[in-house]
């Protein structure tokens, strides 16, 4: 996975293709946003914490050097861990127009993908169950402000570690190595990440990695709209949700567009008309769990589920997750990330 603007069974994503059916995929994303996607009697999430712990949370991300470094994991209860407890259910933000991250199949209407699994990884172990979840729609832009306003418990949506979210939201050790790379058509003059795209229409989505990245380095593109962040932002060129930007680019309203080269590979898979540009991503990021801020208990027992996650090796739960949704797109993993802990 911000920056000011931030605003509050398994098969083949097949009947998907070509513009009209990623429209109707950002337009059913619109529909539920920060609505759950199963009923339930559950009322809000977060229990809240103390302002002490957030205050030493703030100075922490003030001084961050090592923003993956998370808390040690512990099998403890807390207050978070009790108040989910009691509920009996997990309340996890997650995207479901990502292919092979978070998406809804056609077929089943299931929400399937690699996040989804370690969602269920989570849940089943606070509650015993995988399948004891409340299941929450937000687009990139509101990732943050879910967490802060108490919507869900957890949001598992490819959000990037980083100093800047750390003095908003509290995260899990990463679970996921990706980076920054331009997605084009593959008839497309650009290159990658550099000179090509001067002049170039990139759409990048609000509050993303990708648009700081072009906030520091554009090459003279295109990426900003005009009246970006009010009410008479057109959403063009930035938008809310990540694969917003994929239908700009089949429409023609766009000529590129940046995001985690995770989650463009989904993208090129959806449609072979576009394909990933340059030879690697021109960052390296790492995905982890985020809660809110302070949420001490449930970030170190979430540490305790990805250590049980990651055990086993080639047959460890994330090996068997990426084999099944990842591999095909970003070959070549054959580890997840190590975990790193704080020492403070």
């Amino acid at each position: 996975m911000s920056r000011p603007k931030d605003r509050p069974g398994r098969g083949g994503l097949r009947g998907w293709g070509g513009v009209t059916g990623m429209a109707v995929a950002c337009a059913v994303t619109a529909a539920v946003t920060l609505l759950p996607l199963a009923h339930h009697d559950g009322g809000s999430a977060g229990a809240g914490t103390s302002g002490g712990v957030v205050t030493a949370d703030r100075t922490r991300a003030e001084a961050c050097t090592e923003p993956e470094a998370s808390l040690p994991a512990s099998g403890a209860d807390g207050p978070n861990i009790d108040q989910i407890k009691e509920r009996g259910k997990l309340i996890a933000g997650v995207d479901q127009n990502s292919f092979r991250w978070g998406y809804r199949n056609p077929e089943s209407g299931d929400l399937e993908g690699f996040d989804i699994d370690l969602v269920r990884a989570i849940a089943d172990d606070l509650l015993g169950d995988p399948d004891a979840v409340i299941f929450r729609a937000i687009p990139t832009n509101q990732r943050i402000a879910a967490l802060e306003n108490d919507r869900v418990d957890v949001v598992v949506r490819t959000m990037t570690i980083n100093c800047k979210r750390l003095e908003q939201v509290s995260f899990s050790t990463a679970y996921f190595q990706a980076g920054q790379q331009v997605l084009a058509p593959k008839e497309s003059p650009i290159t990658g990440y550099d000179s090509s795209l001067k002049g170039k229409r990139v759409c990048s989505a609000e509050g993303s990695t990708a648009f700081e990245a072009l906030e520091e380095k554009s090459f003279g593109a295109l990426y900003k709209d005009d009246f970006d962040g009010t009410e008479r932002d057109p959403d063009r060129l930035t938008v809310p949700n990540q694969l917003d930007c994929l239908v700009r680019l089949q429409l023609g309203e766009v000529d590129a567009v940046v995001t985690d080269n995770a989650l463009a590979a989904g993208q090129a898979a959806q449609d072979p008309a576009v394909e990933l540009k340059g030879e690697a991503p021109f960052t390296t990021e790492y995905y982890g769990v985020a809660a809110k801020k302070g949420s001490d208990d449930l970030v170190a027992r979430v540490n305790k589920v990805l250590v049980d996650y990651r055990a086993g090796g080639k047959d460890s739960a994330w090996m068997r997750s990426y084999e099944k949704w990842l591999a095909t797109g970003l070959p070549g993993i054959t580890a997840p990330p190590a975990p790193k802990y704080r020492t403070d």
